[in-house]
């Protein structure tokens, strides 16, 4: 899993941009996209803009795939702070350490 850097670049331009949710670290599991709205926006938008609402890249799945792109900081409109919640303590679970300080970062931005 490596960061995915045009990801958080993507973040950081949405949070200044006041695009952001400032909910509550359990909320992820209600605001994030289900499957089949996920796939209907994929498919509007392509995979270059899908990758950009990611922090992390498998580069084992192959390309052009949900399955490489890991760590979604929103529902593909508005970044959500309890999705970066919750993806700082998953990536530092999982010893992906970039994708957890680039998480902090986002979180300190959303804070601010």
């Amino acid at each position: 899993m490596k960061l995915n850097k045009d990801g958080v670049a993507h973040a950081e331009k949405l949070i200044r941009a006041g695009r952001v949710v400032r909910d509550e670290r359990d909320d992820w599991s209600e605001d994030s996209l289900a499957a089949k709205d996920e796939t209907a926006w994929l498919e509007k938008h392509g995979w270059e803009e899908f990758a950009a609402w990611h922090l992390g890249i498998d580069t084992d799945a192959n390309e052009e795939t949900k399955a490489r792109y890991e760590f979604p900081v929103g529902d593909y409109h508005r970044v959500h702070r309890c999705a970066i919640i919750s993806m700082e303590s998953r990536a530092a679970q999982y010893d992906h350490d970039d994708i957890a300080k680039a998480a902090k970062h986002l979180l300190e931005l959303i804070d601010a």
